[in-house]
């Protein structure tokens, strides 16, 4: 111990312990200390977001709810909004433009077909909105809570495949009254929804990063996504139209018809319409399907958990 004086005034040093040689780094791992927000590993990030489904359930499902909670007609907007832009579809696809020629199984299908297709392709599109301001939208809490974030984009996707579920009633209402009655090939619809659901979240979780700095971004997606309707198939027979209007070359149909939308919408309109011959699908449809599930549904999920501690700052 050394005495030392200042201005008069006598103070006391303590003696050096072990701790004066260590640096900041070594002092934190020896007392077991880690930066605030820090990123957690993989495996522990993926056992934080399960330790809060009920988090992620539960908020998914407010946020459903308080959707139209300013509407008169409620709820119910759910199921409403995407039947008007089936209307407007029908009126100048399929009436104005003949986009009925070509539908697998006769004109006669075309409503089932296309209703089939703007709720399938809404799920996508609203997941992709949704997710871009699943973070800038939701800075408040983010910033005043400690929890995994990519609980915000999965809760996402959760609300929009609670939302699509609620058009499925529709739907079989729709199919019902055109004459497709249930049968064995609707429980196809189950595993094509799976693998949608995973496609996008992945999506969500990629479109919450990029978005989370870029917020711009949020106003350029739905020229994005309106582009990518028009190259789905949504309101027309996709190979019909490309080869017999465009005399598109086949490689080229193959291409837009292997896209994720069109592979979602062909596989649920095979299991749920009667006469939509297997041989309108693409090549490997199945594979398709599942492939882009686990390309986007992973990657995306790395994509944004190597993010984790950077959202909510600067």
């Amino acid at each position: 111990m050394t005495e030392t004086t200042h201005g008069g005034a006598v103070g006391v040093k303590p003696p050096p312990t072990p701790d004066d040689r260590l640096s900041p780094a070594e002092l934190a791992a020896k007392y077991g200390l880690s930066v605030s927000g820090a990123r957690p590993s993989l495996p522990e990030y993926v056992r934080q977001l399960w330790a809060r489904r009920h988090f992620i359930l539960a908020f998914s499902r407010a946020k459903l709810t308080a959707q139209y909670t300013q509407a008169k007609l409620g709820q119910l907007w759910q199921v409403v909004t995407p039947l008007l832009n089936a209307a407007v579809y029908y009126l100048i696809f399929g009436l104005i433009m003949g986009g009925r020629k070509g539908i697998p199984g006769g004109q006669d299908n075309y409503i089932p077909f296309l209703v089939t297709g703007v709720f399938v392709f809404t799920f996508s599109q609203t997941s992709v909105l949704n997710g871009v301001r699943a973070i800038s939208g939701n800075l408040g809490l983010v910033r005043a809570l400690h929890f995994p974030r990519a609980s915000l984009p999965i809760s996402i996707s959760l609300q929009q495949l609670q939302q699509l579920l609620y058009s499925m009633i529709v739907l079989v209402v729709i199919l019902v009254s055109f004459g497709h009655f249930p049968g064995w090939s609707w429980i196809l619809v189950l595993p094509a929804l799976a693998c949608q659901f995973l496609f996008n979240t992945g999506l969500a979780l990629i479109m919450a990063r990029l978005g989370s700095k870029t917020p711009d971004l949020a106003q350029l997606m739905p020229f994005i996504t309106r582009t990518w309707l028009y190259a789905s198939g949504v309101m027309f027979f996709l190979p019909y139209q490309l080869e017999s209007k465009a005399h598109a070359e086949p490689w080229l149909v193959d291409l837009l018809q292997a896209n994720p939308a069109a592979v979602y919408m062909d596989l649920i309109r095979f299991a749920f319409i009667d006469g939509y011959p297997a041989s309108t699908l693409p090549p490997h449809v199945w594979m398709l399907a599942l492939g882009w599930g686990l390309i986007f549904g992973i990657g995306g999920f790395v994509f944004f958990w190597k993010s984790e501690e950077r959202y909510g700052r600067g």
